[in-house]
């Protein structure tokens, strides 16, 4: 690492005009993830007019921070309305959204600011000094080791229902269901599409995660006669999180960063999967079990930090590779090359200015980030204190708006209210939501990924051993799904000991 690249790439990025665009794609990026159904990726897509005739290492600051910027903007409307910005969004409103009834708005966005602020510092240091033994370290995952990285994925979202392990397999085989709608890219077959051409290129995941959440929260709230909670105006005005949420949150905060950086480095896998595991894993290894999704902060800021973090570490197969990490960079991809940039092995050795250029503005980046989220704070929190009649017609609107722009369609919408009833009735029946949304989201990838591995493979047994990767995650599977069994009888041989002792 030559020390003059970070130097040059430190004064580029403090140049008044990229100073410019990086507060522009912070403040577009925040918008466009507090919208409901938007996204990153959308964003990125709808605002790539903007970077025509621009310098390219401005475009590329500019596109980062947008999408960097539209996962801090996520959380809010996550934390605040119950309704995630975007799938990688999902993960805030567990914790987030009850800390919210619970008078703590201001403190679980500031802290939810800062996860993402250290967990991006951590990722962007990785890249710093992993961005190539980490790109060369995915290639080695064939069909074999992302079907089994999916399968770990998948199980250890199940395991957080403990109690109602049956209920989250119903939910995560409804969800495995869904996913299969549309043209079987194998053969050509039309599958559950009911000769309707919408859905021949299936259903998009992000309207059911807007119906479930969104339109479910508010169907639940008006029919099951649940009002808002009455929150103390003083509390919701603490905009800053305690010395002792500090405490609770360090450790979280720095275990989960790792996971969502090296999630974000496999193409395909994204905020969503990173997300989600990294609030499975701080729940299973939680002093404070009971307290997840009563608004305990560990299972905030563990999310936020891995989503951040897998943010940075999806650009790394996009620059080194060429290969999208995410349905984010993909759209990048394609931006970077119309203005001239081609990503590759070589662009670390033929531009390397634009490299550390991009590196020191995603450093910059993210302070100025928390600066704006932490000084929303004030202003976002006043949605608290609309009345419902007024807060559920917007919370709608938005809802059906961000549904109709992702395919422009009218059918959305019937998706969407399907989705909002089904969102109800798993609220009413206490079924767990994330094993359902987790297993849409890589349904068709797990598929995808099976038939290859059949084809490569002469017997299902030998893509066990098809790598020690395999192997590793296949026994963390295990893990996952023994861990309730194994949490049990921990806990009767804890009491037997106690009773022993006590006569």
């Amino acid at each position: 690492m030559d020390l003059s690249f970070v130097l040059d790439g430190l004064w580029t990025a403090l140049q008044p005009i990229n100073l410019l665009w990086l507060i522009i794609g912070a403040i577009l990026g925040t918008i466009v993830g507090i919208l409901p159904g938007l996204g990153p990726a959308t964003g990125v897509a709808v605002l790539i007019p903007l970077t025509f005739g621009m310098e390219p290492v401005s475009a590329l600051i500019l596109m980062a921070a947008i999408y960097y910027g539209a996962l801090f903007g996520g959380s809010r409307s996550s934390i605040l309305i119950n309704t995630p910005g975007d799938g990688s969004s999902i993960a805030a409103t567990f914790d987030g959204y009850p800390m919210t009834k619970n008078g703590q708005a201001g403190q679980a966005m500031s802290i939810a600011a800062m996860a993402s602020l250290i967990g991006g510092v951590m990722a962007i240091f990785g890249f710093i000094f992993l961005a190539i033994p980490l790109a060369n370290f995915a290639l080695n995952f064939g069909p074999a080791e992302y079907l089994f990285l999916f399968f770990f994925a998948l199980s250890a979202v199940v395991a957080l229902s403990i109690g109602n392990m049956v209920k989250g397999f119903i939910t995560m085989f409804l969800g495995l269901g869904i996913s299969t709608i549309g043209i079987d890219l194998q053969s050509g077959v039309h599958r559950h599409t009911f000769d309707i051409p919408h859905f021949t290129e299936g259903i998009s995941f992000v309207v059911i995660i807007i119906g479930i959440y969104a339109i479910g929260e508010v169907l639940y709230n008006m029919f099951a006669n649940k009002q808002p909670k009455d929150v103390d105006g003083s509390k919701i005005g603490q905009k800053w999180f305690t010395k002792e949420q500090w405490r609770r949150s360090i450790a979280p905060i720095l275990r989960s960063g790792p996971i969502g950086f090296f999630l974000g480095v496999l193409p395909g896998s994204g905020g969503t999967i990173s997300s989600l595991l990294a609030y499975s894993t701080e729940k299973q290894i939680s002093k404070n079990k009971k307290q997840f999704g009563k608004g305990a902060v560990e299972g905030l800021v563990a999310p936020e930090s891995a989503n951040s973090s897998a943010a940075v570490g999806s650009l790394i197969p996009m620059l080194t590779m060429a290969i999208p990490g995410s349905a984010t960079t993909a759209v990048m991809l394609g931006a970077l090359v119309m203005i001239g940039i081609t990503p590759g092995p070589l662009l670390f050795e033929n531009s390397p200015d634009l490299v550390w250029t991009l590196i020191n503005s995603m450093f910059i980046g993210n302070i100025i980030l928390v600066i704006i989220n932490i000084a929303m704070v004030g202003v976002l929190v006043k949605i608290l204190k609309t009345p419902p009649k007024v807060l559920y017609p917007i919370v709608l609107i938005l809802s059906f708006i961000g549904a109709y722009t992702l395919g422009y369609s009218t059918i959305d919408f019937y998706i969407l209210i399907i989705a909002g009833v089904i969102g109800l009735f798993m609220r009413l029946l206490d079924y767990p939501i994330v094993p359902l949304i987790l297993a849409l989201i890589v349904g068709g990838e797990m598929e995808q990924n099976l038939r290859r591995a059949l084809v490569i493979y002469d017997q299902p047994v030998d893509m066990l051993f098809a790598s020690p990767i395999t192997i590793v995650l296949a026994l963390l599977t295990l893990l996952s799904f023994s861990y309730p069994l194994i949490i049990k009888l921990v806990k009767r041989a804890s009491k037997n000991k106690d009773h022993t002792v006590d006569l």
